[in-house]
């Protein structure tokens, strides 16, 4: 079955940097555009970014642009948020999660990994 493992959340101090990773298995990784979302307590859900089946085509939400880089590795099946600049409204559960070519809806979630960012 298809697996999303993330990993490479923790404690930061404002100001600094993480890299999230998400590894995938059980499906063809190439074949699908991959995204990052985000979870706050007490809020919704958030899209952070995305990445096309190649990775020549990115798109980021307004609050991380400049700051968070998507990037993947069809080889490694795998796909990463490099976070800069890290402030205290960036803390949350950070999910990877894929999508069918062509469909706007993610349908494979992995578990999330948690990120703290201590001002």
């Amino acid at each position: 079955q298809v697996q999303l493992v993330e990993s490479g959340g923790g404690l930061v101090q404002a100001g600094g940097s993480l890299r999230l990773s998400c590894a995938a298995s059980g499906l063809i990784f190439s074949d699908y555009p991959m995204g990052w979302f985000r979870q706050a307590p007490g809020k919704e859900r958030e899209f952070v970014a995305g990445i096309s089946r190649r990775g020549s085509s990115t798109q980021y939400a307004e609050f991380v642009k400049g700051r968070f880089t998507i990037s993947r590795d069809n080889v490694r099946r795998t796909v990463y948020l490099q976070m800069n600049s890290l402030n205290a409204e960036d803390t949350a559960v950070y999910y990877c999660a894929g999508r069918q070519f062509g469909s706007s809806d993610y349908v494979y979630w992995g578990q999330g990994t948690q990120v703290t960012v201590s001002s």
